[in-house]
């Protein structure tokens, strides 16, 4: 940590190296794509400033692609969206959690913060007209889980997260990342037994979500690939927000619903 209390990232990295947690594969993707200061963007509230025993960090990448809104389910993103934050928000160990939401196309809708401060999707904050570049964009939303759960690691407050990217394409636009630079950090945090990392695909009729996901090394058990219509998209939310409530249950509740996936 440096004398403004901002989060030295390379560093965070670097002793997550140290301690075992990152593979020198990961280290290199996390290094090699440049994207400190988009995981920076992230990072949000001071680990002094949260009061909580233990952490849990429910982090959202929404897809802002055009295909989103051309099927016209914008809305029901967003209403999925606010629909966790709402489920959250009736949750016991509500105090403990902090949210997080980046769409796929690189924009901040919020950096971490408690449950009150988070943005809600609207019409004016969420126009999915963008394109799809799945997995550089994952690169940068799982490095900012990973050094987020660092920082509170070093600073003795028990971390887990529980992640959620949701895309209605493959992989189109990525410039740096492949499917097995993802894995790679997806096998990594997976070991560590404290990450669930979770995926939705929303049908566009042709795509393999299950597929694409897999190669991502995203398990089986948390993916979700809702139909093209509102009603299927708001019930794939709503079964991931039962599984973010559940994991904020102490370690015995996180470790049962990593284990059972969606199907818990």
């Amino acid at each position: 940590m440096n004398s403004n209390n901002t989060p030295n990232i390379n560093e965070l990295f670097e002793n997550a190296h140290a301690e075992g947690w990152l593979s020198n594969a990961s280290m290199a993707a996390l290094n090699v794509l440049d994207i400190g200061a988009e995981i920076q963007a992230g990072l949000g509230v001071n680990v002094d400033d949260v009061m909580a025993s233990e952490v849990v960090l429910v982090t959202i990448m929404p897809d802002d692609s055009g295909s989103i809104g051309f099927a016209d389910n914008d809305q029901a993103v967003r209403d999925g969206h606010n629909a966790i934050l709402d489920a959250l928000q009736s949750c016991q160990q509500k105090e403990s959690i902090l949210v997080h939401n980046r769409y796929l196309n690189g924009k901040v809708l919020y950096p971490y913060c408690q449950l009150g401060q988070a943005v809600r999707m609207n019409a004016k904050n969420y126009n999915p007209e963008e394109g799809t570049p799945l997995y550089d964009q994952m690169v940068v939303l799982l490095g900012t889980v990973l050094a987020k759960a660092q920082e509170f690691s070093e600073n003795g407050v028990p971390v887990r997260t529980v992640t959620l990217v949701v895309t209605d394409g493959a992989d189109e636009h990525s410039q740096k990342a492949t499917a097995k630079t993802v894995a790679q950090l997806v096998r990594d945090m997976l070991k560590a037994e404290n990450h669930i990392i979770a995926a939705m695909g929303i049908d566009d009729g042709s795509t393999d979500f299950r597929g694409v996901f897999r190669e991502m090394g995203i398990r089986d058990e948390w993916v979700l690939t809702p139909g093209n219509s509102a009603a299927e998209i708001r019930r794939s939310f709503q079964m991931f927000s039962q599984s973010a409530i559940q994991a904020t249950g102490g370690a015995a509740g996180f470790s049962q619903t990593a284990l059972g996936g969606f199907g818990n």
